[in-house]
């Protein structure tokens, strides 16, 4: 059984996983400017925006299955608690099952899935025929990058984040480095940025499958019995579509913000775009210490113990509260520098100023759904999760009306305040059910 008793959830251990998570989501943006600058040397702006265009396409489908690496986190961390590892053997070949199956679906399935996508943002010609050389490379990695999310969140439940921040370190290196090669050492242009990833994609699988082997001995020795056992895939089907409804509706929520921001005009457009970074930076810091919430939440009811379960929902928390305070205080001092490095347009600097006390205090506003988040992945309590985001989105749905033709882009940025403010309120009004289903301790 892991080890979940009040006194043994300190400081110590949240900082242990959290910080390689932290770590790892620096290598992110990281790979993002690389593809972008490698791109940049071409010379002209149609690869630019093809690359653009196909990673935002395949980043938007991606997100929805975001459910495999939450839900595996919830399940296998609770499994863990319990002492099951039969279970925990079993979620992580779920997982792969799962994520390999959808990931064939995408690849079967590709030309109605990009023709939509293309239908909703559509290009110019030479863009779109370049973006779709992209992803007819690209869309050949789905099985690996949605089974790799089961793999992550096995890892997380596990507190190996050491692990997942190696395999994060290993992609996007390969990544960067094929990316320079295959560009600009032998011209492949487009095609060599999307083969990279391809590459670089599916070796970071196998790397993991065996990480992952490595930890657990006889790990894919399978039990296929429990494997398919139907009262727990239901269970497991129950979570991922809760969780997948919620991310849709997250996806709503910001996809209509950058649209109704485009209704503002081009200058307004291309500020909330570099303001929105600001929000991107916020999550990727907090994600260490909600997904060191999801753990640990989810170890302590799966051993029943409440007092584990409030010990770690405050702690991870607290520290979270810590790191959202310090980021709001950055933005506030080196908000208007920041801006300025990220962009060189006189009136997109001027227009971003203007609203960046909006992202000073996003971080404080949205602490509490970042953090709540974590805690209800780690309980699995997905309902509640969905239901407070239909509740969230209708609000912001109801402040964009009232607030964005009196108050332009300010009433915008106000909405998707408050629909972040919403979020934590649910959850917080739902939280004492949370602990009460776990034993007393």
């Amino acid at each position: 059984m892991a080890d979940i008793a009040p006194e043994t959830i300190t400081h110590r251990r949240i900082l242990k996983i959290a910080f390689p998570i932290v770590l790892a989501n620096i290598t992110v943006p990281l790979l993002g400017l690389v593809d972008t600058g490698v791109i940049g040397q071409l010379g002209s702006a149609v690869p630019l925006g093809a690359v653009g265009i196909g990673a935002v396409i395949l980043s938007s489908v991606y997100w929805v299955f975001g459910f495999l690496r939450m839900g595996t986190t919830g399940l296998t961390s609770q499994a863990h608690g319990a002492g099951n590892l039969e279970e925990v053997r079993a979620l992580l070949l779920r997982g792969l099952m799962i994520g390999g199956v959808a990931g064939l679906a995408m690849v079967l399935f590709q030309v109605p899935i990009f023709w939509a996508a293309f239908q909703i943002s559509p290009a110019s010609a030479e863009v779109e025929t370049m973006a779709r050389s992209y992803l007819s490379i690209r869309v050949y990695s789905a099985p690996a990058t949605l089974a790799f999310y089961g793999i992550t969140g096995w890892l997380i439940a596990l507190e190996r984040t050491r692990a997942v921040l190696i395999l994060q370190v290993w992609m996007n290196g390969l990544n960067i480095i094929l990316d320079l090669w295959f560009v600009l050492g032998l011209g492949w242009g487009v095609e060599g940025v999307a083969l990279a990833t391809f590459i670089a994609e599916w070796t970071g699988l196998l790397f993991g499958l065996w990480l992952c082997a490595r930890g657990m001995p006889g790990l894919f020795r399978a039990n296929w019995v429990r494997i398919f056992d139907p009262v727990r895939l239901r269970r497991m089907a129950q979570v991922n579509v809760d969780i997948m409804l919620r991310s849709i509706l997250m996806l709503g929520a910001f996809t209509s913000f950058l649209f109704l921001g485009a209704g503002l005009g081009d200058v307004t457009l291309a500020a909330n775009q570099v303001l929105l970074q600001f929000l991107h930076i916020t999550a990727f810091a907090l994600d260490g210490f909600a997904f060191a919430a999801e753990t640990l939440v989810g170890q302590a009811l799966g051993a029943g113990s409440r007092a584990s379960i409030r010990r770690s929902a405050v702690l991870t928390s607290g520290w979270g509260l810590v790191m959202v305070v310090g980021m709001a205080a950055a933005f506030a001092l080196f908000g208007e520098r920041i801006i300025e490095l990220m962009t060189t347009a006189p009136d997109v600097r001027t227009e971003a100023h203007a609203y960046l006390f909006w992202i000073v205090a996003a971080p404080l506003i949205g602490i509490a759904s970042w953090m709540f988040d974590g805690i209800y992945i780690g309980a699995t309590r997905t309902k509640e999760m969905r239901n407070g985001m239909l509740i969230s989105f209708l609000v912001y749905c109801l402040a964009v009306w009232l607030l964005l033709e009196p108050y332009g882009n300010h009433g915008l940025w106000a909405a998707l305040m408050i629909f972040n403010a919403v979020r934590g309120l649910t959850l917080a009004w739902w939280y004492p059910k949370l602990e009460a289903s776990a034993q007393s301790s």
